[in-house]
C-alpha cells in the first residue's frame, strides 16, 4: 500500500512566499512615495523660500546673489507708493473683517431658529459663495457695480465710482460665509445645558447671550475675524476687478511691479505680507486650540476642522 503523495507546497508556505514578495516591493513603494512627497513639497514651498531669500540680496538684480542686506526692507517701508498701498490694504481688510464678522455671527445665530427647509436654502447659498471660482465673483460684482453706478449717475446726477467701498462689499460676499461656518460649527458643539439653566433661573435672552452664549462663541468669532482680515488683505483677483483710481492694495502693487521686473524690494514687500499673513493665521489657530483644550478637545482640529465639521 503506497503512501499518499504530499503536495509540493502547503497553503501556509505559499502564503509566506507571497508575503515575502510583497515585503520585497514594499520598500521600493515606500521610497517612491517619500520621494514623490518631497518633490511635491519642494514644488510648493521652494519658490516661496527663494522669494524670501532674495529679499535680502544686496544686488538689485533679483537673480544674482551678491551679499546679505536688510536695506531693501528699509527702501520698501520708505516708499510712498508702498505706504499708500499698505494703507489701502488695511482700509479694506479691517472694515471688511468687522462687517463680515458681525453679519456672519448674526446669520449663524439666526439660522439656529429657522425651519429646516429655510436653513438648507441658506446653507446652499453659503456653500455656493465659497465654491464659486473667485474670478466669477469678481466679474459678477464688477458688472453689478458698473450697471448700478451707471444707472444712479445718469438718473440722479451722482458720481459713484469704483474704490475702497466696492472692494469691501465684494470681499464680504466670501468672508461672511467663512465666519458663518466657523460660528455655526462652534454653536453645534456648544453645551446647551448652561443656556437652559440660565432660562430656568429667569434670565433674559439678552443676559443669557451676553453671559453664556457669547463667551463660548468668542474664540470662533475671533478666528473668523482673523480669517476674514487675512483673506481680504491678501486678495488680488476680486480687488483688481472692483478697485478704482487711488485704491490699489499691496497685492495689486506687487503684481504691477512683477510685470516690470522682479526686484529685491518687491520680494521684501511679498515677504512682509507672508509673515503678516502667517502670524494672523497662527493667532487664530492658537485661539481655537486653547479653546479646544478648555472644552475638552472638542475642536482640536482648529479652523479647518470647524469648517469640515459644519460641511459634514
Amino acid at each position: 500500500m503506497t503512501a499518499p503523495a504530499v503536495p509540493a507546497t502547503t497553503p501556509a508556505a505559499a502564503q509566506r512566499r507571497a508575503k515575502a514578495g510583497i515585503d520585497r516591493w514594499a520598500g521600493l513603494v515606500e521610497l517612491w512615495l517619500r520621494a514623490h512627497t518631497a518633490l511635491v513639497y519642494a514644488f510648493l514651498y521652494l519658490p516661496i523660500f527663494i522669494v524670501v531669500l532674495f529679499s535680502f540680496n544686496a544686488n538689485r538684480l533679483a537673480t544674482i546673489w551678491t551679499g546679505f542686506t536688510f536695506s531693501w526692507y528699509q527702501v520698501a517701508l520708505n516708499d510712498e507708493v508702498v505706504q499708500a498701498a499698505l494703507l489701502n490694504s488695511f482700509s479694506v481688510a479691517l472694515p471688511n473683517a468687522l462687517l463680515a464678522t458681525a453679519f456672519g455671527t448674526m446669520a449663524a445665530l439666526g439660522l439656529q431658529r429657522v425651519g429646516r427647509r429655510l436653513r438648507i436654502g441658506f446653507d446652499a447659498l453659503t456653500y455656493v459663495s465659497i465654491i464659486v471660482p473667485e474670478i466669477v465673483i469678481a466679474l459678477s460684482t464688477l458688472v453689478l457695480f458698473a450697471s448700478t453706478f451707471s444707472f444712479l449717475n445718469d438718473t440722479f446726477g451722482t458720481k459713484f465710482q469704483l474704490g475702497i467701498p466696492t472692494i469691501i462689499a465684494a470681499h464680504m460676499l466670501f468672508n461672511i460665509s467663512i465666519v458663518l461656518l466657523l460660528v455655526r460649527a462652534r454653536l453645534s458643539g456648544m453645551d446647551r445645558t448652561m443656556v437652559e439653566a440660565s432660562y430656568d433661573l429667569y434670565a433674559t435672552p439678552w443676559r443669557t447671550f451676553r453671559q453664556i452664549t457669547f463667551p463660548q462663541l468668542l474664540p470662533a468669532i475671533v478666528a473668523g475675524f482673523l480669517l476674514a482680515f487675512t483673506f481680504s488683505f491678501d486678495d488680488y483677483v476680486i480687488t483688481s476687478f472692483v478697485s478704482g483710481p487711488g485704491s490699489s492694495t499691496l497685492p495689486i502693487f506687487i503684481f504691477g511691479q512683477v510685470k516690470r521686473g522682479v526686484t529685491p524690494e518687491t520680494n521684501a514687500v511679498a515677504t512682509m505680507m507672508l509673515v503678516f499673513t502667517l502670524a494672523m493665521l497662527a493667532l487664530g489657530q492658537l485661539i481655537l486650540t486653547r479653546n479646544a483644550r478648555r472644552s475638552g478637545g472638542g475642536q482640536a482640529g482648529g479652523m479647518a476642522g470647524m469648517i469640515a465639521e459644519q460641511s459634514g
